[in-house]
């Protein structure tokens, strides 16, 4: 392959801008094809760049939590997402949450001002068949590349069902009923809106989701069949959490834990809380409340919380199928198609589930493209490292029932020497051990890019 031939990517979410930088700070020219504003997928609202469709969260930042120790991995790697993430950040206790516009925007000026990369608006309903490419369509691609990928990959595309939380006007809440409190005190002790209930009303918000109204999906919808919906484990609908049992929701997301109210002194019997939206602060997320519940019901349901009578509701709750490939029967570990070795797969497409895996996804498929296009081996990603995990389970072939999944621990050897029995210490020194293997990781490449220039 000439490194002069364009590399093609597609879709301009998180994962194809972090791989359409990647290969570009590398040294590859790159079209970047984004099919909005001519088509919209059903979970888009705008024709951003990067836009955060769901939750404005990218989950915990510690080290000793998995997803914390990938984000500080892509920051190592000069990542274009999480470095706009850390620009257009928003209070969030102990977790790293964003401003929506501002990282959107942060993301797209970047790639607007690479003078390797080109962006074009533009659906693509086929892949050429002889050219590099990178899909990174997301897990809602349009029908003309829906069918592409099912030529190439057969009977090996799956669904899957996500949901979107509610966000409402912070200027229309009535603040009294509740306190500014973050889990445990984390981040600046006070980054979260919390909404304390008493049994009854949390046993009133529990019947009211088992019993309103929901948006039913169509028969063609139903991929199971005993004719359920397959959701994402990782991202239950409210109703179908209160469904599995009264005490599911204050055992998850209305957990009481490390929220004492400061008024009583004591712990609430659940807890709703809200977060940020955007720096402002004028736009609050229903922390947790991903629902398909019908529009009018959400009003009904959370207009009966404390403090959320005469709330203004910017954004309802919505429900949509995601799309993923089989990937552990069809991809490499450099996220390559193995049928086809100048394609590769990034991102919710492949199974890696959340946003900060998708980044990590264009990355490693970013990486390993432009090293291609170079006539050049990629180079392995490390394992025991955050990176290597994603790597390990798009790649499991072992996997009976393949699903999407979040990065987590279970792909880490135990650190070298004695056993440590305390698991935070444990994972910190797992986590230490990462990052030194993905500082070499990255200085190989870096190694490279210097040789090629001199």
């Amino acid at each position: 392959m000439s490194p002069s031939e364009p590399l093609i990517v597609v879709g301009g979410g998180l994962a194809g801008c972090e791989a359409a930088w990647q290969a570009a700070e590398a040294g590859i020219a790159v079209r970047l094809f984004e099919m909005r504003p001519h088509r919209r997928s059903p979970a888009h609202q705008t024709d951003r760049l990067a836009e955060l469709v769901c939750s404005n969260s990218m989950r915990g930042a510690a080290l000793e939590n998995a997803v914390g120790l990938l984000k500080e991995e892509l920051f190592r790697c000069s990542s274009l997402v999480i470095e706009a993430a850390r620009r257009s950040a928003v209070p969030a206790g102990g977790a790293l949450a964003v401003d929506r516009e501002r990282f959107s925007a942060e993301v797209e000026r970047k790639i607007a001002e690479h003078p390797l990369i080109e962006l074009r608006r533009e659906e693509i309903g086929a892949l050429p068949p002889a050219r590099p490419a990178i899909v990174a369509c997301g897990p809602l691609p349009g029908p003309g590349l829906a069918d592409a990928i099912d030529r190439l990959v057969g009977a090996r595309r799956l669904h899957y069902y996500d949901a979107a939380a509610p966000i409402v006007a912070a200027d229309s809440i009535d603040e009294t009923p509740m306190f500014r409190k973050s889990r445990y005190d984390k981040g600046d002790g006070d980054d979260y809106l919390n909404i304390p209930l008493d049994r009854e009303t949390y046993l009133r918000l529990v019947e009211d989701l088992r019993t309103l109204p929901r948006h039913e999906p169509k028969e063609f919808e139903k991929e199971r069949e005993d004719g359920k919906v397959p959701y994402f484990e990782g991202c239950l609908p409210i109703e179908e959490m209160a469904d599995r049992g009264e005490d599911t929701l204050r055992f998850g997301p209305l957990k009481p834990v490390g929220l004492r109210d400061p008024r009583t002194g004591k712990t609430p019997y659940a807890v709703v809380q809200l977060r940020k939206e955007n720096a402002a602060g004028t736009a609050l997320n229903l922390v947790g409340f991903q629902t398909r519940l019908s529009w009018p019901a959400q009003k009904e349901a959370f207009g009966k919380l404390p403090g959320l009578q005469d709330a203004e509701w910017i954004r309802l709750g919505v429900m949509h199928r995601n799309t993923f490939i089989e990937s552990p029967r069809l991809l490499d570990a450099h996220l390559r198609l193995r049928s086809r070795p100048a394609l590769w797969f990034a991102g919710q497409i492949t199974g890696a589930e959340g946003y900060v895996e998708a980044a990590a996804c264009g990355l490693i498929a970013g990486r390993a493209a432009a090293r291609t296009l170079q006539e050049l081996e990629p180079l392995a990603v490390p394992a025991d490292s955050a990176l290597g995990a994603i790597v390990a389970h798009l790649t499991n072939e072992a996997t009976a029932d393949f699903q999407p999944a979040n990065v987590s621990w279970a792909y880490f050897t135990p650190p070298p020497g004695p056993p440590i029995r305390e698991k935070k210490a444990r994972r910190l020194a797992m986590a230490e051990r990462a990052l030194a293997l993905v500082e070499a990781w990255d200085a190989a490449h870096r190694a490279t890019r210097l040789a090629r220039v001199g």
